[in-house]
């Protein structure tokens, strides 16, 4: 087989960084490999098969619908275009059309984060205008309740580590709002890894990424309640076109979830347990200090969390560049670096990459 890094002149990669779509997301599992395979060697009524697999996810999840997409990204702009046309044919054609005024999108100001491209953007692809609500330290119920107008078409909740965590309200707490004001909540809960828990809080509208926590090929998933989920399907038709997702990576994402929710991810204890003899030798290294640290948004992942001591010649800033430079190319969660401190994402990195890493660390240090 072609060596395909070579071909390319491509580097390798070694992904301690986690499930990031810079470096190609996730490894996708055998049968999501086989399942893609089927799809690229047969034909389908393109239709049907969207509304096939939604129905059976759907089942599976327990909500009233779903909807596989070409990315969690594509979703929350198909999402909120479904909701501001709510079904009109007219709109899926003219979605500028200023008869349609109800396409304010409040969420919280801390969840108004860059995971790539800003939420802001794709809201506004999608038709919306971003109405922040409380502050970058705070936000509470009362803030999101006071942005609320007659042209709001959703309150918008972001669940990850990206945004910031202290003093913001809670997801049953936006929903409680949303529903008191007789509106639906999104939920981009794109990197999460617990479905069936938004269906069971009551959640409109969820957006999940098909290709991080799940496994899958490039994709996203959309479930939660009709005619939500209806009226983002629709948008296949007018700015969903220039997002549409091939029939192998349909079949893809269908079968990694099928599988992932019959295996799960890797548990916590058997992460740390796999940390272990991982942070010992990286307690090895010179000026470097490494300690078990848990996921900020609380997901049971747990990580080499690595401080640069200031005896060190070097920064974390330098260390981090150092790493990314080589061939392998090493990424770290680097979002930290201004603090001297640095993390390595086990999940996609076996025991000889670990050693990998060690070595380079010496080098460097």
């Amino acid at each position: 087989m072609t060596d395909v890094y070579q071909e390319f002149g491509l580097r390798h990669v070694i992904n301690a960084s986690g499930k990031m779509t810079i470096l190609g997301v996730s490894q996708v599992p055998q049968a999501a490999i086989e399942a893609q395979q089927f799809g690229d060697t047969h034909f389908f009524e393109m239709a049907a098969l969207a509304e096939q697999t939604g129905k059976t996810i759907a089942g599976w999840l327990g909500a009233e619908a779903a909807l596989v997409v070409n990315s969690a990204s594509a979703g929350i702009a198909e999402v909120v275009a479904g909701l501001i046309g709510q079904g009109s044919p007219y709109h899926v054609y003219h979605p500028n059309d200023p008869r349609f005024t109800r396409r304010e999108i409040v969420m919280a100001k801390g969840h108004n984060v860059d995971y790539g491209t800003p939420e802001s953007v794709m809201i506004e692809l999608g038709g919306g205008r971003v109405v922040e609500a409380g502050y970058a330290n705070m936000c509470t119920p009362a803030h999101v309740a006071m942005m609320i107008t007659e042209q709001t078409a959703a309150i918008f909740y972001v669940k990850s580590h990206h945004t910031v965590q202290k003093s913001m309200l809670s997801i049953e707490e936006a929903l409680t709002v949303a529903h008191a004001h007789d509106l639906p909540l999104i939920l981009d809960a794109a990197a999460e890894e617990d479905l069936q828990q938004y269906v069971a809080m009551g959640v409109d509208i969820v957006i999940f990424s098909g290709a991080k926590a799940l496994a899958g090929p490039a994709s996203g998933l959309l479930y939660g309640k009709q005619p939500y989920i209806g009226w983002a399907q629709l948008q296949s038709k007018g700015i969903g076109r220039a997002m549409k997702i091939g029939k192998e990576n349909i079949l893809g994402f269908t079968a990694a979830l099928k599988q992932y929710l019959a295996e799960g991810p890797e548990s916590g204890p058997a992460m740390q347990a796999r940390l272990k003899p991982f942070l010992t030798a990286l307690n090895q290294v010179p000026h470097l200090r490494a300690r078990s640290v848990q996921d900020g948004a609380g997901r049971a992942i747990y990580r080499a969390e690595v401080t640069v001591a200031p005896t060190s010649a070097k920064s974390a800033k330098q260390v981090v560049a150092e790493l990314k430079a080589g061939d392998p190319a090493i990424y770290t969660r680097e979002y930290r670096t201004n603090e001297g401190v640095f993390e390595f994402d086990i999940r996609a990195v076996d025991e000889g990459e670990m050693a990998q890493i060690v070595a380079r660390l010496q080098e460097i240090l």
